[in-house]
């Protein structure tokens, strides 16, 4: 009965989603509760601010036991160009969520200007999304609405957005918007399947060095979408002689989140989160997972003291 009632609910949940989309209501970028570790996902003046070649590669599913729940797969790869203040990157997301799937490649170019102690750098995104539809995945009532009776296949459209990122050594402040263009999708029939709203982000983290062997980094994200409640993320990350790093998140009238992260070695970081909702959304699903592997190439002459906490 509980298994029949978690398919029901999640059904439920996939068609309200998807409703929304036909309706014209915004339709979500995918969510990450280790975001600081991907920004240029979402930020694209963080391309190139590590100093390093930095790879990026992450899986999450989101609603564990709910059918049609968000699983989203992420890599990226970003580096400075040579000596000069250039950075660029590429990143591709594969994101699914009831019966449709997106697949997003993003090219990023950023240009940092050094402003005494810290740097302030301007970046720019350009995007191709490719959006499937297969509604067979779909519990429909009418099986004879026009609206359904055609899967969207590979509908293709481009997207460019923009970011500013202002850091040093302790702390950061950024603003993006990934995509300004706000898409509308069709089916065969000429009626909106989804359209994609413009989501700001706003960032900011600050580092304090509590002893040689302990840091603490409060850290906040904030997403507003023109149609949706407004998104706030409240995070705390504790990073321990300089490898192990542990955290909570908060994601406001949303979910609760833990995290931890590990330096394998100078060159890999390992990292884990999961969430678990505040809302009646809990009663079907055992939480979110979220993983990731980062690999950062230095160069032979480079030193690293201690690796950086954003």
């Amino acid at each position: 009965m509980k298994v029949l009632l978690k398919k029901t609910f999640g059904f439920a949940i996939t068609l309200l989603c998807f409703g929304f989309s036909l309706s014209g209501f915004s339709q979500q970028d995918a969510q990450y509760t280790n975001y600081m570790y991907n920004t240029t996902l979402i930020n694209p003046a963080y391309t190139g601010t590590r100093e390093v070649m930095s790879m990026f590669a992450l899986h999450r599913s989101q609603w564990v036991g709910l059918d049609g729940a968000p699983v989203t797969s992420a890599v990226s790869a970003h580096t400075p160009l040579g000596q000069s203040n250039t950075g660029l990157g590429v990143s591709f997301v594969n994101d699914q969520i009831g019966p449709s799937v997106e697949n997003t490649i993003s090219v990023d170019f950023a240009y940092r200007i050094p402003t005494g102690l810290s740097t302030l750098s301007f970046g720019i995104k350009g995007s191709a999304n490719l959006l499937n539809v297969d509604y067979r995945k779909l519990a429909i009532h009418d099986i004879a609405d026009p609206k359904f009776q055609n899967n969207v296949d590979n509908q293709f459209s481009p997207n460019v957005g923009a970011g500013l990122y202002w850091y040093s050594d302790n702390y950061y402040l950024g603003a993006s918007v990934p995509n300004f263009l706000e898409t509308k999708h069709y089916d065969d029939n000429a009626s909106a399947t989804a359209k994609e709203r413009m989501h700001y982000y706003f960032m900011g983290g600050y580092v304090f060095d509590l002893n040689d062997n302990l840091k603490f980094k409060p850290a906040f994200l904030t997403k507003m979408i023109t149609g949706a409640p407004l998104q706030v993320d409240l995070t705390a990350n504790f990073m321990l002689h300089d490898k192990f790093v542990i955290g909570a998140s908060y994601r406001w009238d949303a979910a609760v989140s833990f995290l931890a992260g590990f330096q394998l070695s100078k060159k890999f970081f390992l990292g884990y989160s999961y969430d678990t909702e505040s809302t009646q959304l809990a009663n079907y699903n055992s939480g979110s997972h979220e993983i990731f592997l980062r690999f950062e190439l230095f160069r032979k002459q480079e030193k690293i003291y201690a690796p950086r906490f954003f």
